[in-house]
């Protein structure tokens, strides 16, 4: 990349957030995505992206997330990739070829998807995972794009943006884990939300470590956040469980993802050592890799036992989850700017 692509690498940090970047070299690569020192007018700066398929396990993939990542940023910043990089012929509304899906907590938390990258079966057919990975592509991608999750990701958030989304958080994960309680107490779905998931003890330490004894008396929702915890109640007072699993899988498979990297950005920007971003501590489930292939073959077992109608149910649900996602990063930039 550094020495026959410095153009592409420049095209990367623009599209992913330094738009003024004027050099950038990839000084790094994860299972989780590649990592850019990026030079803009106001410095240095470490970017980190997250491969638009998910994550990785075999050197020889970084080339091609790589090659899917450049064209994720020509898409972004509506330039045409190169002849030999150009999207296929049947490449959906982003400019990804069908073939991969599309591409992150998230998520991203920038680039790809949050929720990482599950194969095609044998026989062509694609597992209900990857239908809800590239369904919901476009809506992550919208998520992103919000400013104040932009700027915690540029590591140019303050530590009360930190705090102010670990709050919206505790609103979230109240009612989505009363929610999640219905899927534990189900044998075949009990594998979705083993006891290592569980945030809520965690977000109340994390809050305790940044605000205090009284931190419960500091924190309101916004807006966005109060409708999100609420259409979560509604969804399970009504039983639906494939609906609990859209929250449930937005939420939790893009703080396995994506939230990795926002526990690594806020930690090097702020000095946590674990106190205050315990959140994204997810060591009770051993091997994150692991948890999220078996998690997504639950997803697919899931699928086969849905009709045709009620999947579509579930995907726009998905959909649903991530629209109030970006509605409450909207949410937190504007109650941030009326403070100001």
């Amino acid at each position: 990349m550094n020495g026959d692509h410095t153009d592409d690498n420049l095209l990367i940090a623009k599209a992913f957030g330094y738009p003024d970047a004027t050099g950038s070299r990839m000084v790094g690569v994860t299972g989780d995505g590649g990592v850019w020192t990026v030079t803009d007018p106001a410095g240095e700066h470490e970017l980190a992206v997250s491969w638009p398929g998910g994550a990785i396990s075999e050197r020889p993939e970084i080339r091609r997330q790589v090659v899917e990542l450049y064209k994720v940023a020509c898409d972004k910043l509506g330039v045409s990739a190169r002849e030999e990089h150009a999207p296929a012929a049947d490449a959906d509304a982003h400019g990804h070829g069908n073939h991969h899906g599309g591409g992150h907590h998230g998520g991203d938390h920038h680039g790809g998807h949050p929720h990482g990258a599950p194969t095609d079966t044998a026989d062509g057919e694609k597992p209900f995972s990857s239908v809800i990975r590239e369904s919901s592509w476009g809506d992550h991608s919208d998520s992103e794009g919000a400013t104040f999750m932009e700027d915690i990701m540029r590591g140019v958030g303050t530590k009360q943006d930190y705090i102010d989304l670990v709050a919206q958080h505790y609103f979230m994960y109240e009612a989505l884990e009363v929610a999640a309680e219905q899927l534990s107490a189900d044998p075949v779905l009990a594998a979705f939300h083993p006891a290592g998931l569980i945030r809520m003890p965690a977000l109340e330490a994390d809050l305790a470590y940044l605000l205090g004894d009284d931190w419960k008396t500091q924190i309101t929702p916004v807006p966005a956040t109060a409708a999100y915890a609420e259409r979560i109640r509604d969804i399970a007072a009504e039983g639906w469980v494939p609906g609990i699993v859209a929250h449930h899988y937005t939420r939790y498979l893009g703080d396995l993802s994506g939230g990795q990297m926002i526990a690594k950005r806020v930690a090097k920007q702020h000095g946590f050592d674990g106190d205050g971003i315990g959140f994204y501590n997810f060591d009770g489930l051993g091997p994150l890799g692991a948890f999220k292939n078996a998690y997504r073959a639950e997803l697919d077992a899931l699928g086969e036992r849905l009709d045709d109608a009620e999947q579509q149910r579930m995907l726009e649900e998905v959909r649903a989850a991530y629209g109030f996602n970006t509605a409450v990063f909207v949410d937190l930039g504007a109650a941030k700017a009326q403070n100001a």
